[in-house]
């Protein structure tokens, strides 16, 4: 039998999660950091908080005993510049671990994190928003992940300007704001007391103009809250899962019958636009819909098959530290 030990790492913007596991499935420590994205901090910051995450899943001198490591992330384009590969490279051989990096994207984890198949689709709907086929435990086309410019359809970008959108509206048109308008102003106009202050639409439109344009997910959270209140928050939930699901269907042949696994905060278990996407879906397609656990456990596996082609799924359950 093969013998060892691997790390799979979920580096993300805002936090860094490690997974150490032996190859016989056996969760041996986990370990968190800070955000450990390149694309979203300087190289040497994230190499570092991806070092510490892995220090920590691993026990006193097990790092040269890892045979090897997967970190999955947004944008691994980042790595196509060696620099970059080598501040992680350096960071992590700092810590003991000198096995091969792999690299592969948020997708590819996700959905090993959720499914033992090695085949189907994943969708993410966090800040942004993308779906991806996967074939071989590999994303082989994409469809969304265009930015906030450009796409983001259904993800917390796109729910929270819409929100301000339909607020501008109700103002332009002279209706009463609804809750979920009136929650959108005095969290965008701090001091305000009255939404009927004067010329409070054009307030509106300099302070969402005057952030960077991202800052407009912090109201998505504001359209779950008012879902059973006010039926403009209703609407933006149901257009955001239909566009989701539009991207899942998109993203893969008409007649597939694999998973779909879905990912990201706005679109978790209990989340009103996951709840909506799963009965779009259901319309659509009889196959499972799964959800990604943790993005880590699919970064492990991965990295245990490159040892193991019949690696066993990871445990969830670590073993005491002292039996290491």
């Amino acid at each position: 039998m093969t013998v060892g030990r691997v790390v799979g790492v979920d580096a993300g913007a805002t936090s860094t999660r490690a997974l150490a596991v032996e190859l016989d499935g056996t969760v041996i420590g986990r370990g968190t950091a800070g955000g450990g994205n390149p694309n979203s901090h300087p190289p040497e910051l994230a190499g570092k908080r991806v070092a510490e995450a892995v220090r920590d899943a691993l026990a006193p001198g097990g790092a040269g005993k890892v045979r090897a490591c997967v970190l999955g992330m947004a944008g691994v384009s980042k790595f196509t510049d060696p620099e970059v590969v080598e501040t992680f490279t350096a960071a992590l051989r700092h810590i003991g671990v000198t096995c091969p990096i792999g690299i592969v994207s948020d997708a590819e984890v996700a959905f090993a994190s959720a499914t033992a198949e090695p085949d189907g689709v994943v969708v993410i709907g966090g800040t942004g928003s993308i779906a991806a086929r996967i074939a071989g435990h590999k994303m082989i086309s994409r469809v969304g992940g265009l930015g906030w410019m450009l796409g983001d359809e259904g993800s917390a970008y796109w729910m929270g300007r819409e929100a301000v959108r339909r607020t501008l509206r109700q103002l332009q048109t002279g209706k009463t704001p609804s809750p979920l308008a009136e929650a959108v102003l005095f969290e965008a106009l701090p001091g305000l007391t009255s939404v009927n202050e004067p010329k409070v639409a054009n307030r509106l439109i300099m302070a969402a103009n005057a952030e960077p344009p991202i800052r407009l997910a912090r109201f998505a959270s504001m359209v779950s809250t008012y879902l059973a209140t006010d039926p403009v928050a209703a609407g933006i939930v149901a257009e955001a899962a239909e566009l989701l699901a539009e991207l899942a269907m998109a993203a893969r042949p008409a007649d597939e019958r694999t998973p779909i696994v879905l990912a990201g905060s706005v679109i978790g278990p209990a989340s009103p636009v996951g709840t909506a996407l799963r009965a779009a879906l259901a319309e659509c397609t009889p196959v499972p819909v799964l959800f990604a656990p943790d993005g880590a456990i699919g970064a492990a596996w991965l990295a245990a098959l490159e040892v193991r082609p019949d690696a066993p799924r990871p445990r969830t359950e670590p073993r005491p530290r002292t039996e290491r």
